[in-house]
């Protein structure tokens, strides 16, 4: 790493990054900085390029630190390396298209960085064929009254109804006061076919936990004690947080991948850029086996047949 300026250039694989104003501070709970921030992803490589490759990707940006303005792109700007690779999408409601980030390399989320970005938030589906997803995205969203040990209690039970199913339940943290779990699919299927089966699913996380669990649609209807359990996620161009993206907080909160056994005593709040580098290196990527955990949605969309279910674009 060489300092050039007000700059530092990062050596990514066989690329050269340029960092601009590295010492800029992004999250002010400890203090990190936007190099902090590009060293953390540096770390986890493997991992968030794992869970970006060959995607559609917002990227989430900060251009003075998590305590200034959000700015929310799709379109990859005017004068990005050639080396970057993009995805074009098309947007029916307005008619319009994007040519967003397609992460293939970790060169790629430093570019982002560079561009102020913290928090990436891909597609569930890939370049190959944007309309047809290949992740089913499960996410657990406690109510403001809910507490984290009601989110664990219906994990559990999530995880029952994936196992009964012969899926594969992919856990992770949401950065947040949740947690999500991502299943592997057939791309067989269209968004709106999808999130039928991730209606169906939830609906039976319901039925098993009716104490616990809510599928209301609307937020002000929900009981605020419940977990949520949003299979609203699946809706076509509806992203949330990656593996390994950083949370746009003071904290620096990771959305970290975990195991089952973890449920019961994982702490959200202390999974940030600080720590998970260290747990990445002891454990590797725990999401490394979930491209070869495929799952068929036939059995779900025969539940969602069953109960009549319908869902609207």
């Amino acid at each position: 790493m060489a300092a050039k300026d007000d700059a530092v250039e990062l050596e990514v694989g066989d690329r050269t990054v340029r960092l601009s104003h590295p010492d800029r501070v992004y999250f002010p709970a400890r203090g990190e900085t936007k190099l902090d921030l590009a060293r953390y992803y540096l770390a986890v490589g493997d991992g968030i390029v794992r869970a970006l490759r060959e995607r559609p990707c917002m990227l989430h940006r900060f251009p003075s630190g998590v305590s200034g303005e959000k700015v929310h792109q799709k379109r990859v700007p005017h004068g990005a390396p050639p080396w970057l690779e993009t995805v074009r999408v098309h947007f029916p409601r307005y008619n319009r298209h994007a040519d967003e980030l397609c992460v293939t390399e970790l060169a790629h989320v430093i570019w982002a960085v560079q561009m102020s970005t913290v928090e990436f938030h891909p597609w569930n589906s890939r370049r190959a064929d944007t309309e047809r997803p290949d992740e089913w995205r499960i996410d657990l969203d406690p109510g403001p009254e809910c507490d984290f040990a009601r989110v664990r209690r219906v994990a559990h039970v999530a995880q029952e109804v994936l196992a009964e199913l012969g899926a594969t339940g992919w856990p992770k943290t949401s950065g947040g006061d949740g947690l999500h779990v991502y299943v592997r699919i057939e791309p067989r299927w269209g968004f709106q076919e999808v999130r039928r089966a991730a209606l169906a699913f939830a609906l039976e996380v319901e039925r098993r936990a009716p104490d616990d669990v809510t599928t209301t649609w609307w937020r002000k209807d929900r009981d605020p004690a419940r977990v949520f359990v949003d299979y609203n996620q699946n809706t076509r161009d509806h992203t949330i947080a990656s593996a390994y993206s950083v949370r746009g907080v003071p904290e620096a909160t990771v959305s970290t991948p975990i195991t089952w056994d973890e449920i019961d005593e994982v702490e959200p709040r202390e999974c940030t850029i600080a720590t998970v580098p260290e747990r990445f290196a002891k454990l590797g990527d725990l999401h490394e086996g979930i491209d070869e955990a495929v799952y068929s949605l036939e059995t779900l969309l025969e539940w969602a047949d069953r109960d009549g279910l319908e869902v609207k674009d």
